[in-house]
């Protein structure tokens, strides 16, 4: 019987990770992830699943951050009943991570359909309920590394370290002789927290991630790395304000509190009030803290209780920060796209003497990639922000390999006789790592949304399908960006307009244009 992979997520993406393996009759998901970036891209969370959840076996999940693992409780509704395989320390995770997100999708939809302006409209419905998570958190089966293990009938598999974050995986596959490598999100060698990625060579296919495909870093270690950081927190605390760090409640988070805390007890920066304003960042974290004593670089199994530290609980104790100045605020989400950082920014963005780092990936379409680019005034949650803060960028936190390690880690894999297909990648990142890897491999693909390929042992996959016809508006901005930098500048554009009568016919061909386009 034939065999074929279908690519749902994570292609031309670097979000949403889900490719569905028949193999032989026999169906089973690599990863199951949110789509998070533009609104656009966000509306296929809600679609209906693009295969039938209850003929999936079973599910292998490579780990615990959202994009990967997200939308299990969402295909467990959908009827989906096998098991889902993963690192015992995934499970961990994901115990905290799915039910965090469950919470906040019945949340975001009680607090949209309370909205004035959408009084009108028809109710929003959570993505899935907090029953929904539980329900796909029994099915959870822990697997260690190196372990295989049968997913489904006629099928072994194997979890191999990707030293991305605690517990992350990439998956081996092996059907009849045929053997298919997942590399999941791939670490950097020399991370703190994690051992460097590993995994088996001689590869019939392998899919592997793409994310920072186009860009290469310096090599540092934790000590460079640390006094980058320094200098960031130096410069910050110089201008008076606060410093707002956007970042992800898992590994991201933990790593920066490492640094923070080393860096104060070496001297190297005065105490500071510290905030850690997430609390599934906190839960994350005393998960970390159980584990320390099995982590790199980790040498104080109490740095996370530093006295520097201050978890935030409660909505009204982060209400409360916007009363502070000097401070140093840790808080989700990474990109800016929900989570307390959003009202910390609009507390901060029109600030000069306030800093707002990055030290994380920042996805086209996201507030925070809109805010990198440069833009003078955001729209968050129906407010309109003029941006005066300092807005500064630390690249050295990445929990992704660079362009330099991800070439190496697929030369590692050779001879690989079949098709390297990249994915979790956007445009420029999967075209430059595709011509890097050209010479290596004899059939490198670079699969679209939607596509399914054919695929045989020893030989290049072959495309029988695909791929969505809206692929190109899905990957890009969105028109949700584009109406929000419009509706943003409007007043100040058309009070530039001296002439009265002028801006108003200004604004009736604007009105002329709109109801030109409602027209069928």
């Amino acid at each position: 019987m034939t065999s074929t992979i279908a690519f749902h997520g994570a292609a031309g993406t670097v979000t949403g990770s889900c490719y569905e393996l028949d193999l032989g009759g026999r169906r089973l998901l690599i990863d199951c992830g949110l789509f998070q970036g533009s609104r656009s891209l966000e509306t296929l969370n809600a679609e209906p699943f693009p295969f039938t959840p209850r003929r999936i076996e079973a599910v292998i999940l490579t780990h615990a951050h959202l994009d990967h693992s997200g939308l299990l409780p969402r295909l467990v509704a959908a009827g989906f009943h096998g098991a889902v395989h993963c690192t015992p320390e995934t499970a961990e995770l994901l115990e905290h991570l799915l039910r965090d997100a469950a919470r906040i999708s019945e949340q975001d939809a009680e607090r949209r359909n309370r909205r004035r302006d959408r009084a009108d409209e028809p109710p929003v419905e959570p993505l899935y309920a907090i029953d929904d998570a539980e329900r796909a958190l029994t099915l959870l089966r822990p697997v260690a590394l190196r372990t295989p293990f049968v997913p489904v009938e006629g099928v072994t598999a194997e979890l191999w370290n990707a030293g991305h974050i605690l517990g992350s995986s990439s998956v081996l596959i092996n059907h009849r002789g045929m053997k298919l490598l997942f590399s999941g999100d791939l670490g950097p060698d020399g991370a703190t927290l994690v051992a460097d990625p590993e995994a088996p060579s001689g590869i019939d296919h392998v899919i592997m991630e793409s994310t920072y495909g186009d860009r290469a870093r310096d090599p540092l270690d934790p000590d460079q790395r640390r006094d980058r950081l320094a200098a960031e927190v130096t410069a910050a605390r110089a201008r008076g304000g606060n410093l707002l760090i956007p970042s992800f409640a898992l590994e991201r988070t933990q790593e920066l509190l490492l640094d923070l805390a080393v860096l104060i007890n070496r001297g190297r920066l005065p105490q500071a009030q510290i905030f850690i304003d997430s609390p599934l960042a906190t839960r994350i974290t005393r998960v970390f803290a159980r584990h320390a004593a099995r982590l790199d670089d980790v040498e104080d199994a109490h740095v996370f209780e530093h006295p520097a530290f201050h978890y935030v609980e409660t909505v009204e104790q982060s209400r409360a920060l916007e009363r502070l100045s000097g401070a140093i605020i840790i808080a989700g989400s990474g990109m800016c796209e929900g989570g307390r950082i959003r009202h910390h920014l609009i507390d901060n963005l029109a600030r000069s003497d306030s800093t707002l780092l990055f030290i994380g990936y920042q996805a086209t379409g996201t507030l925070g990639r809109t805010i990198l680019d440069g833009a003078r005034r955001v729209r968050i949650s129906g407010h309109d922000v003029a941006v005066r803060l300092t807005v500064r960028q630390l690249d050295d936190y990445s929990a992704h390999a660079d362009r330099n390690g991800l070439i190496a880690w697929a030369r590692a894999r050779l001879p690989v006789t079949g098709t390297l297909f990249l994915t979790h990648g956007e445009k420029d990142a999967l075209a430059a790592l595709a011509g890097a890897l050209g010479a290596d491999f004899a059939d490198v693909a670079t699969p679209a949304l939607g596509e399914t390929w054919v695929l045989t042992p020893a030989s290049p996959a072959v495309r029988r399908g695909g791929p969505r016809a809206d692929t190109a508006e899905l990957l890009g901005r969105g028109w949700q960006n584009d109406y929000a930098e419009l509706a943003v500048n409007l007043r100040r554009d058309l009070g530039r307009i001296a002439d009265p009568a002028r801006r108003r016919a200004a604004i009736a061909e604007l009105r002329a244009v709109l109801d030109a386009y409602r027209r069928p």
